[in-house]
């Protein structure tokens, strides 16, 4: 495993970095302020002008490896940067680098026709709209994605959809202005995995109605917001189907592998924040006759932050290696434990933090509760633990298997020399 990234991609990283200190962190309490002065749900203006700044310097859309619509920078390259936007709330969107957009136009870039992508991969790259993902569901465990129940039916030159969405992230946005929409087209199909679609439905738009806006732990994530959806025969034209009817999960796993390990670069930044906000207000504060750093029990809880954090960092550049070097299928496993791992991590590391900080952690004054909040929504967000968990035990078991019903199950006791499954046992050469 080789984790040296190139001189482009340090380039990259600094040049966000710089462009972080220089731009976003001065500004994140004058942004707060303008979402909270007036309407909530228009575009903060101060972030527009500071996307425009990044766009000018060319630190924009950054993601997307193998595509000629990225920067070039493969899975590997493009996490220090990632990790760099996790530090604020506001920084992926100020570089286009922020979802649902990304996985969405990734979406679009790897199964979309020409039509598709000149209509909504265009503006969304350039910045000038948002869009969002209409899959989880309020009547059904959509953990299990074949529990799905919006219809999306052929009437002639149009498909026409039914069903109700939730947690449609973006979908509050005034920008909002693409929904990339799951449903079933074949709920009669023998294999369950061919019975959905994912289909463009554009916003506004005759039949979609957006319900109510649902708050995280009380955020309401103003202006970008997630809604229940309600498509009531909503019709589109066929040309909208991404891919084809029954290619529903092959899309969706094509899109959350990258949107996941996303998700955990940010979270890595946003523990590294909090671990360094800690260490500083421990020093400030005084209790008990000396500074809260000197308690043995700060000092555990710093030391093990660090090593958590540096877990993770490691997992997810092992993860992000696989996928640019034997593919997206093939590091399912690295992927589903990071995503388990991550938000875990962060937040543990930002608990810790806002328990250093006492009464003032919990307020809005200095950001944790609002991190924390994004990182336990991605514990369920893209899967839930247990999903992932769950993938993980079979992908580690299914070497084993064969091996040891050949043997008469569990009775079967191996010799030291003769460990079932060892030849089988998946490898991955350092």
């Amino acid at each position: 495993m080789n984790f040296d990234i190139g001189d482009k991609a340090k380039e990259v990283r600094d040049r966000v970095a710089a462009f972080m200190a220089a731009h976003v962190y001065p500004n994140e309490e004058e942004m707060l302020a303008q979402v909270a002065d007036g309407d909530r749900w228009q575009p903060i203006p101060l972030l527009d002008e500071l996307k425009a700044k990044a766009r000018a310097e060319g630190l924009w859309n950054l993601f997307l490896p193998e595509s000629d619509y990225g920067a070039g920078l493969s899975n590997l390259d493009y996490a220090p940067a990632c990790e760099e936007m996790g530090r604020s709330l506001f920084a992926p969107e100020v570089f286009n680098c922020s979802a649902p957009d990304t996985g969405n136009m990734e979406v679009l870039v790897r199964y979309g026709t020409d039509a598709q992508r000149q209509e909504w991969l265009t503006p969304l790259l350039a910045g000038e709209i948002r869009s969002a993902f209409a899959m989880t569901e309020v009547e059904v465990a959509s953990s299990d994605a074949t529990n799905i129940e919006t219809r999306i039916e052929r009437d002639g030159a149009e498909y026409v959809i039914n069903g109700r969405k939730w947690w449609t992230s973006g979908a509050m946005d005034p920008r909002c202005r693409i929904l990339i929409v799951m449903g079933k087209t074949d709920p009669e199909n023998p294999d369950r995995h061919k019975q959905q679609s994912m289909i463009l439905v554009p916003r506004p738009w005759p039949g979609v109605t957006v319900k109510r806006m649902l708050p995280v732990f009380g955020f309401d994530d103003a202006p970008h917001g997630h809604a229940e959806v309600l498509f009531e025969n909503v019709r589109v034209p066929a040309a909208n189907m991404l891919l084809g009817e029954g290619r529903g999960f092959e899309i969706a796993q094509g899109r959350l592998g990258p949107g996941r390990i996303h998700h955990c670069m940010r979270l890595i930044g946003a523990a590294e924040r909090a671990l360094e906000r800690m260490c500083r207000r421990t020093q400030m504060r005084v209790t008990f006759g000396r500074p809260v750093a000197d308690q043995t029990v700060t000092q555990e809880r710093i030391a093990e932050a660090r090593i958590m954090i540096e877990q993770c960092r490691l997992l997810t550049l092992k993860a992000a290696y696989m996928m640019d070097t034997v593919g997206n299928k093939v590091a399912r496993k690295e992927i589903a434990m990071i995503k388990v791992a991550a938000p875990n991590m962060a937040c543990t590391v930002i608990d810790w933090a806002m328990q250093a900080f006492g009464g003032a952690g919990i307020t809005a004054d200095y950001g944790l509760a609002k991190a924390y909040a994004n990182a336990r929504l991605l514990r369920l967000a893209d899967g839930p633990d247990e999903v992932h968990r769950n993938q993980i035990a079979r992908l580690e078991l299914k070497p084993y298997r064969n091996t040891v019903s050949e043997r008469g199950g569990n009775a079967f006791v191996p010799r030291l020399d003769e460990e079932p499954g060892l030849a089988r046992r998946p490898r991955f050469v350092v």
